[in-house]
């Protein structure tokens, strides 16, 4: 069993680098890809870890894409921590994220919710901050009951304190995880636009600007959107890959390797993914 997407709190989870790769341990997994957004800081010390622990340990991100005037999520696995240039971009994405903060204090302080980006920080280990980190904020200052409601209110895509940030093209995305080595693929498809959306065009599309996988196996998946997906990338002759989407304490009850339920990642994926890695890279 193997899990090709999660994150700590270099991003948006809750556990050290470290802390993940000893849980992917512990839960017998014997591949873990750690893919924080638009970060690879937590890498090192999680590769560091490899000498403790038997689960094998890899490299990866997870991208923000405009399509269809939302926002997909594009994982980038199997990419080179050690590629500078890539390394160089992902700096550039931090910075329109910064900017991106920045405007929505100002929108939160318009609706008569004043927060700072100190009481922001408050709530972060690292310097990198998402919507996660306002929610926990908003509550603190009293302006939602619970994190969750502050998505529900104020910070969502379609909510009044929403600000979007300058994001990638699908074009883009592929071309930077591809240069730096790995395999591009949509993250959770079936979370993107509700119910209904779709997908048989859109990943024909998406295939097109150089998506090379989709994750048929996640860990929110009904078995329906799972036994969908997987159809859709066998017929697309897309590689298949799958993972929790672990976060820790951010999204409780959802394990490493087994979600909220009956997740299980077949060892085989990651064959397929590393073929196709070696076959589908610009380097």
């Amino acid at each position: 069993m193997i899990d090709l997407h999660c994150h700590t709190l270099h991003s948006d989870g809750t556990d050290t680098p470290e802390a993940l790769a000893l849980l992917g341990d512990q839960a017998k997994l014997s591949a873990l890809c750690l893919t924080d957004h638009d970060t690879l800081g937590g890498i090192p010390d999680f590769l560091a870890m490899q000498p403790r622990v038997k689960v094998r340990l890899l490299v990866g991100t997870e991208l923000s894409c405009h399509f269809l005037g939302r926002s997909l999520h594009v994982l980038g696995l199997l990419v080179d921590p050690a590629d500078a240039r890539f390394q160089g971009r992902l700096q550039e994405l931090r910075l329109r994220r910064e900017d991106r903060n920045r405007r929505m204090i100002l929108r939160l302080t318009e609706l008569g919710c004043p927060i700072t980006l100190d009481d922001v920080q408050a709530h972060s280990d690292t310097p990198l901050l998402s919507r996660v980190h306002f929610a926990k904020a908003l509550a603190t200052r009293g302006f939602v009951r619970r994190a969750p409601e502050a998505f529900e209110r104020l910070i969502g895509d379609d909510c009044p304190g929403f600000v979007p940030r300058q994001e990638l093209s699908p074009l883009e995305a592929t071309r930077w995880i591809r240069e730096a080595g790995g395999v591009p693929v949509v993250a959770h498809p079936g979370r993107f636009a509700g119910g209904g959306f779709p997908w048989d065009d859109a990943m024909v599309d998406l295939q097109a600007q150089g998506i090379e996988g989709l994750e048929g196996y996640y860990g929110e998946y009904r078995a329906s959107e799972q036994a969908y997906f997987v159809r859709l990338a066998t017929r697309l002759d897309m590689v298949v890959t799958g993972g929790s989407d672990y976060h820790g304490a951010h999204k409780p009850g959802l394990r490493l390797g087994t979600g909220r339920g009956g997740l299980k990642v077949p060892d085989d994926l990651l064959d397929r993914l590393e073929t196709r890695q070696k076959l589908g890279t610009y380097r």
